[in-house]
């Protein structure tokens, strides 16, 4: 411990745990000790923490120090200083000074200089504020540029600087700094006054006298390297002295007691004078835990106790007896924010009261027995000999304790002349604050009690002790490969850097997985002319940061966005040596000048066109720079990623008369992340990556994906002097992370039950922080250790940071390394690699990790950077073949799927793997189909063959399921019924058939499968065409006939055919596959979670998908920026409601009227007869009109 005046002891501490250091252990050895920060004190004092075991006590002490030079001038409150400066102009101020005070408010300096514009050093609530004002600074146009520091009330020397260049401004509270930006007036501004320790008008002498003026010692008052303290000793002109100001530092003398913990208590025995029915105590108080107990003692009455503690960080007062609390009282609230407190308990004449903070809180009562102390009083805690303690004890500091109004000194306690005491800190204030500065990253909010502190990541996009980790991934392509499809995301591009998480739309429809980022202004906006008009300008802000866009092209492997001008009798670009009528700005800040359009190269001033030769007039090269009558456009994409995003537009040739114009600046689209694929091979245990040292001293987190099939290896090494960290696969099914700060070595290791060498990928994460270590290994739990609570917590390192590897060459690493990120940062293993013997660049095969999120028969391919779904020989769509392909059928739709003859077969000479042939003879079929229909009887499925075989899948008028097979045209159909009921009750139902040979399966949805017997051959020969809905062959079989003539009214969904798809194939692909379309075939969902196209509406449309007038030419402009837009918007939607409700109103009756009609015709069912085996009637019931009545809802 340390003092500059005997007392008031401060205990030395390095990173913020108590600092020791070892002794010598014999009479001849000398051990040398520096200490990390210096100490500046006149008194030392050593605490043994150990004994030599062996031998006597003793002890040689030599102290090392500097010379130090103090000038010190003492304010009282009432006085101050003032230094006037003649005016000159200066790009650099620099003033510092150190301060002690015990009072936590008080003005330590005021820097006025032109036009009212000042700058202030206060300290509140023990923080040291740094102010801007304009104007008088008792006028409310203050604002808090910074604030540092805390529990600057302690009456121990702290330094302060403030250093201005320009309009930066750095502010400096010990060894804290803040850097902050102030207003650009600043830049420019010059200190006419500095006034110190109270606040005087340029046009003043007299001081303002404040309960904010400083109370306390300020030592080496130094502006610009000038002593100012020397000046006011010299008499300097420049410096005017107010008030009571003496050159010593002599502060009254306030004896703390620090209450660390369990057992801590201090009993002091009742005033020798005192009425046994009186009770005064006072004391001050300072803590941070919301409970704990203050005082304690006995009434005179047996049995009786008064207790006075805090709760819920309100102070209250119980008085018990017998075990019943007779009285209550409370006052005060938040009272555990670190600051002084002062409490008084008086008893007079019946009336018994608390107050708090000279009566800013108070509370009292009349109870009807005497209240009074018996005979000892206890502080803080008791002896469990003495009382039990109904509450916590207490932690934290008291001082200024008075019994009966009288002084109590705690000096006679620490020499045990007068009461008890245990495990108390006399003559000093223990109180830290952990939140000074907060530990906690990205905006955690920090609380704390008197031991730790805890961080809220609430609503901060990050987690963990600190707040250290993030919470997102780092890209669209990221959330892709962990089995997500297209959406919204947050993005946070650089992990656990500074930049904040971004909201961004991941598109992952397309093979290549797009990152999406509009801005204010995407849709194509009409200019109209504006005659002795100037240029348009267009501002376009995006919903990210500047930061977070940037961040996000870099990373990207591509980016693009669509910039569009339509135009009639408007110019665009000029010609290349002309001076160009319009031009855009991209790249980073503001943007730089563009000259050139979308699809053209830069600084080339042309248009697509102009690149590709096929401009409407050869002259120019832009189609609008023709100047015509006729609506003409220059659109395409900019794809150069250092002009990217488009910050704005200037738009020029619209003053005059007849020109017209639109644009569209689409929103920016990027694909691909480089740091994601980015990975290296390792071939060999003895080969390895070399990076520079790692710098994670506080906090540090690794995250990478890793595959191998060796058993052990270690992943990452660095070391430092004493301090190391390391990861590494200690066994086939265990991670372990170590490192040492100083404390020791510490592990944490994560064990899994499956084998990590299985070549598959797995994630690893870990994070150690001044609270905790953690390992995350794949989708298990995390282990953590704690770190302890007193004791070094900076990591050190100074070698070179080992990737695959250790700097022995031994236990090196046999496998694959990829994304591998340290706080955020992405290590280039590709290229290291590319340089280094024995690693590779890149690891190929990554199908056996993603492979399981292709499904329903979807193949996994893989790619350079990554893999995709083929989907060719699955019913199924998207990303993961996992979206169902559904359409609504009426009763005239009809998709026929052809396949190929023997003739077709024999001049192709080959078809497509998924292709089945006529000539082929097949011994079984795998069928299955999703339906949701209300018609009965009706045909779902027909498959026909040139021999007249057919297989047919229909619902009969029982509303049961039928399959009907005939493999020899010589004899009648088999019928195959299953015993499933109601399945023309408008719900989806799946169906899958199965048949090998004359063995038949059928199961309909979750129901138990059946089992059917053909009696035919069971070959089905030379297949035709295969029908969904209206069948229109005429071949057909005389009892399908009048049913194939109804077709089928509902929905069909994911129809599979061996390896065909014909649903498929018409919906996505109808140019290029034999399928024939008739009648209305619309794609819709048939009521499950994943149906139709979930993506159609979230696609980001570009300018190809808008269509105009094709008399005109003119472009279709979906929101006209002009300043009738308001209004236009509202009456567009008063139309749109009012033709809305008409069309709902109109299908409203015609349901009605088609409802009444099935009703009537399935109301009239017949028996069948023996020649007509089926219903004549070809209605469905309501409900399935009602399949096609949800497409005309808006």
């Amino acid at each position: 411990m340390f003092s500059d005046a005997g007392h008031n002891w401060k205990l030395y501490r390095q990173e913020d745990s108590i600092g020791s250091f070892p002794g010598n252990t014999n009479a001849d050895s000398v051990v040398q000790y520096k200490l990390q920060q210096p100490a500046i004190a006149r008194f030392l004092r050593l605490i043994p923490l150990g004994w030599n075991p062996s031998g006597r006590i003793g002890l040689r002490l030599e102290a090392y120090g500097c010379p130090y030079t103090s000038d010190v001038v003492s304010l009282d409150g009432g006085g101050g200083l003032r230094y006037q400066f003649s005016p000159r102009r200066t790009s650099r101020d620099v003033v510092s000074l150190k301060f002690k005070t015990l009072r936590n408010s008080g003005m330590l300096l005021h820097a006025e200089g032109e036009e009212g514009l000042s700058l202030s050093l206060e300290l509140e609530r023990g923080r040291v504020q740094l102010l801007l004002r304009r104007g008088w600074p008792s006028s409310s146009g203050s604002r808090c540029l910074a604030s540092l520091g805390s529990l600057l009330d302690d009456q121990h020397w702290h330094h302060v600087s403030v250093e201005r260049r320009g309009s930066r401004l750095n502010l400096t509270v010990d060894r804290h700094i803040e850097r902050v930006q102030i207003p650009a007036e600043f830049s420019r501004w010059d200190i006419e006054q500095l006034s110190l320790g109270t606040v005087q008008n340029l046009d003043s002498q007299k001081p303002v006298m404040s309960k904010n003026n400083f109370h306390g010692c300020l030592e080496n008052l130094l502006y610009n390297n000038v002593n100012l303290i020397e000046l006011v000793k010299n008499k300097d002109q420049q410096v005017t002295v107010t008030g009571d100001v003496t050159f010593s530092c002599s502060q009254p003398v306030s004896v703390a007691v620090t209450f660390p913990g369990p057992q801590s208590f201090l009993q002091l025995p009742k005033p020798a004078v005192s009425h046994p029915r009186d009770v005064s105590v006072g004391f001050q108080f300072r803590t941070w835990n919301k409970a704990g107990l203050l005082l304690t003692f006995a009434l005179p009455q047996e049995g009786g106790a008064a207790w006075l503690y805090l709760s819920e960080a309100r102070l209250r007062l119980q008085i018990h007896k017998s075990g019943r609390a007779l009285l209550e009282l409370s006052a005060g609230s938040a009272l555990n924010d670190g600051q002084w407190h002062s409490v008084e308990l008086n008893s007079r004449q019946g009336r018994l009261s608390i107050s708090l903070d000279d009566g800013r809180g108070s509370a009292q009562a009349s109870p009807s027995f005497p209240v009074g102390i018996a005979d000892q009083l206890f502080f803080g805690g008791c002896p469990a000999e003495e009382c039990r303690n109904r509450f916590n004890e207490f932690q934290g500091c008291m001082r200024l304790l008075t019994l009966d109004n009288q002084n109590v000194d705690l000096i006679l306690v620490q020499q045990k002349q007068l009461g008890v005491f245990s495990n108390l800190q006399i003559d000093m204030c223990g109180i830290i604050d952990r939140c000074s500065p907060s530990r906690c990253e990205h905006g955690g909010r920090c609380t704390q009690s008197w031991t730790v502190f805890h961080c809220n990541c609430s609503d901060t996009g990050y987690s963990g002790a600190t707040c250290h980790s993030p919470v997102f991934e780092s890209s669209c392509e990221a959330y892709k490969h962990y089995g997500n499809t297209s959406g919204h995301f947050y993005i946070d591009v650089d992990g656990s850097g500074p930049i904040k998480p971004q909201l961004v739309y991941c598109n992952m429809t397309e093979e290549n997985t797009w990152m999406v980022i509009p801005h204010n202004n995407t849709e194509l906006t009409r200019l109209r002319p504006s005659p002795g008009g100037t240029k348009h300008s267009v501002h376009l802000n995006y919903s990210a940061e500047d930061e977070q866009l940037l961040a996000t092209i870099s990373q990207s492997d591509y980016c693009e966005q669509e910039l569009a001008y339509h135009c009639r009798k408007s110019r665009l670009l000029n010609t290349p040596e002309g001076s160009p009528f319009s031009w855009w700005l991209g790249g980073p800040g503001t943007g730089g000048v563009q000259t050139y359009w979308g699809g053209a190269q830069p600084g080339s001033q042309q248009c697509a066109c102009g690149l590709r030769g096929d401009c409407v007039d050869p002259q120019h090269y832009c189609n609008c720079d023709a100047d015509r009558l006729e609506w003409a456009e220059d659109s395409g994409l900019l794809i150069h990623k250092e002009s990217l995003p488009v910050r704005s537009l200037v738009l020029g040739d619209i003053q005059r008369p007849g020109s017209e114009a639109a644009y569209r600046v689409g929103s920016l689209r990027c694909h691909g992340d480089k740091n994601f694929w980015n990975a290296a091979f390792f071939d060999k245990e003895t080969s390895y990556l070399h990076f520079p040292t790692f710098h994670g001293e506080l906090s540090a987190d690794i995250s990478f994906l890793f595959k191998t099939t060796a058993s052990s290896g270690v992943f990452l090494e660095n070391l430092g002097i004493k301090d190391f960290i390391r990861i590494e696969m200690s066994s086939s099914s265990r991670v372990l992370f170590s490192f040492d700060v100083g404390n020791g070595p510490l592990e944490v290791g994560v064990e899994s039950s499956v084998p990590l060498n299985d070549n598959r990928w797995h994630r690893v994460r870990a994070e150690r922080n001044v609270k905790e270590a953690l390992l995350r290994l794949d989708e298990l739990p995390a282990a953590t250790q704690e770190a302890p609570a007193d004791g070094h917590f900076h990591l050190q390192l100074n070698s070179q940071l080992f990737i695959g590897g250790t700097a022995s060459r031994q236990k090196g690493f046999r496998g694959c390394i990829r994304s591998l990120q340290l706080n955020g940062a992405t290590l280039d293993l590709e290229e290291r690699a590319r340089i280094t013997p024995g690693v590779r660049p890149g690891c190929p095969g990554h199908c056996s990790s993603y492979g399981s999120f292709c499904r329903n028969r979807g193949r996994c391919v893989e790619r350079a950077n990554g893999f995709r779904c083929d989907c060719s020989l699955s019913a199924y769509a998207g990303v993961f073949c996992h979206t169902e392909v559904s359409a609504s059928f009426g009763p005239e739709t009809s998709v026929s799927y052809a396949f190929k003859e023997p003739s077709e077969l024999i001049q192709n000479g080959s078809a497509v793997p998924s292709s089945i042939h006529s000539d082929v003879t097949l011994r079984g079929e795998n069928v299955s189909l999703s339906f949701r229909t209300s018609q009965s009887p009706a045909l779902l499925f027909y498959v026909s063959s040139y021999q007249r075989e057919y297989l047919a899948l229909l619902i009969n008028k029982h509303d049961k399921l039928e399959v009907r097979y005939r493999l020899d045209g010589s004899r009648d159909a088999q019928v195959l019924r299953s015993s499933g009921r109601s399945l023309s009750d408008g719900h989806l139902h799946h169906v899958s058939i199965r048949r090998l040979l004359d063995s038949v399966s059928v199961q309909v949805d979750e129901n138990a499968r059946e089992d059917f017997n053909l009696t035919s051959d069971g070959e089905f020969n030379a297949i035709k065409s295969l029908v969904l809905g209206k069948v229109q062959e005429a071949d057909l079989d005389p009892d399908l006939t009048r049913l194939a003539s109804l077709g089928f009214s509902g929905c069909l969904s994911v129809v599979r055919f061996n390896a065909i798809s014909p649903l498929k194939a018409a919906l996505l692909h109808p140019d290029s596959s034999p399928v024939v379309i008739t009648g209305p075939l619309r794609r819709s969902g048939c009521g499950s979670s994943a149906s139709a196209n979930p993506y159609a509406a979230e696609n980001t449309p570009h300018l190809s998908d808008q269509s105009g007038s094709v008399g005109s030419g003119q472009p279709l402009v979906n929101a006209i920026r002009t300043d009738s837009a308001l209004i236009g918007g509202v009456i567009a939607v008063v139309i749109f409601v009012i033709v809305a409700g008409l069309v709902i109103t109109a299908r409203i009756l015609y349901r009605r009227k088609e409802t009444y009609r099935n009703q009537e015709v399935k109301g009239v069912k017949p028996e069948d007869g023996p020649d007509c085996p089926f219903n004549n009637q070809g209605d469905s019931s309501p409900n399935a009109s009602g399949e096609n009545t949800k497409e005309y809802f808006i």
